[in-house]
């Protein structure tokens, strides 16, 4: 992680939480305590049976999606891949709703039957969740061709995982992209393992930000487990999208802590990589530690959150496992759409 590279900008922030002030950073310290929280219940939720099919955790990236989403107005969209419940918090969409549809229940945003790689809310601006490796990429384009389409000065971020990069669709999409000078910003969340494979082994080329180059697409490499690199280089990457001047690509060098998927041990890579990670460069540590040294923020401060946290988690967990599972007649809905 040590040859991680920050990003510069030309958008130039001042203070000594960066873009944040003191009242957003804390929000920010909070969502990513959120995701950290609700991802690690729901590791036990599927341990116990009560969730199942595919489960993939965001643990250990949370800084990627909350520096972003930070730095995001309100009509500009969001679409990923199948790690999304960090994507979906970072949204604000409910946790309740979220954590129900993991459970398969009918409080759950695609009424129990989606599960943990299709989950929607297009009134938070959140396009899903897509299980196909790339899928997602080109539907991100045509979100943002919308946008542009309708004059609404929004911006699309398409998150994609650093398998995904080598997907011949992406590079379609970027073509498209480049050519339509489409408002949409492209996100590399490289967490150094594609499924079971590094990068190294995986990719010929790992600098990923590069990757827009034949078409004319500026790129970056930033820290993903710093907040503040994320949220300077978000606010270069958006306003450059959003004035006009096309697409954007970054490589966000970030690291997850669990298997690829819940059924994933991870046995191809070592104990002591994972350990290393996260006592020397967790993102939460680092945004706690900051605030701390800044004199800004108190310990009792950051207690408080984690205990209205807790205390979310507690009332998520209930509401899922209480709330009903979808009716039989489920199994016809959303199938087919009447013109």
């Amino acid at each position: 992680m040590s040859s991680v590279a920050r990003a510069t900008s030309s958008v130039k922030n001042t203070g000594q939480f960066g873009f944040f002030d003191s009242a957003a950073f804390l929000k920010a310290y909070e969502q990513m305590v959120l995701i950290r929280r609700f991802e690690e219940r729901a590791a036990q939720l599927y341990g116990m049976g009560l969730i199942g099919g595919f489960c993939h955790l965001y643990i250990g990236q949370e800084a990627v999606v909350v520096g972003i989403q930070s730095a995001m107005q309100s009509q500009d969209t969001v679409i990923t891949s199948y790690r999304d419940h960090g994507h979906m918090l970072a949204c604000d969409m409910n946790p309740r709703g979220v954590m129900a549809e993991l459970t398969g229940r009918s409080g759950g945003y695609s009424k129990g039957k989606g599960g943990s790689m299709h989950m929607f809310s297009r009134e938070k601006g959140f396009y899903g969740g897509h299980g196909i490796v790339g899928a997602q990429v080109p539907i991100g384009a045509g979100l943002a061709f919308a946008h542009k389409y309708k004059g609404d000065n929004g911006v699309c971020v398409s998150y994609l995982g650093d398998g995904a990069v080598n997907q011949g669709q992406v590079y379609e999409t970027l073509n498209m992209a480049a050519l339509w000078k489409l408002p949409v910003v492209f996100v590399v969340e490289n967490n150094e393992y594609a499924m079971g494979t590094s990068t190294a082994r995986g990719t010929s080329n790992p600098n990923f930000e590069n990757r827009g180059e034949p078409w004319g697409i500026p790129g970056r490499v930033v820290n993903g487990m710093d907040l503040l690199q994320v949220r300077e280089a978000a606010e270069w990457a958006l306003e450059h999208a959003r004035s006009g001047q096309g697409p954007v690509l970054l490589h966000f060098k970030t690291y997850r802590y669990r298997g690829h998927s819940m059924s994933d041990p991870a046995k191809y890579r070592t104990k002591e990589e994972v350990e290393e990670v996260k006592t020397q460069h967790d993102a939460i540590d680092s945004v706690r530690n900051l605030g701390l040294t800044s004199g800004k923020i108190t310990e009792a401060e950051f207690e408080s959150i984690e205990k209205r946290v807790k205390d979310i988690m507690k009332d998520v967990i209930e509401f899922a496992q209480k709330s009903p599972e979808p009716d039989e007649s489920e199994l016809y809905t959303d199938i087919l759409v009447e013109a």
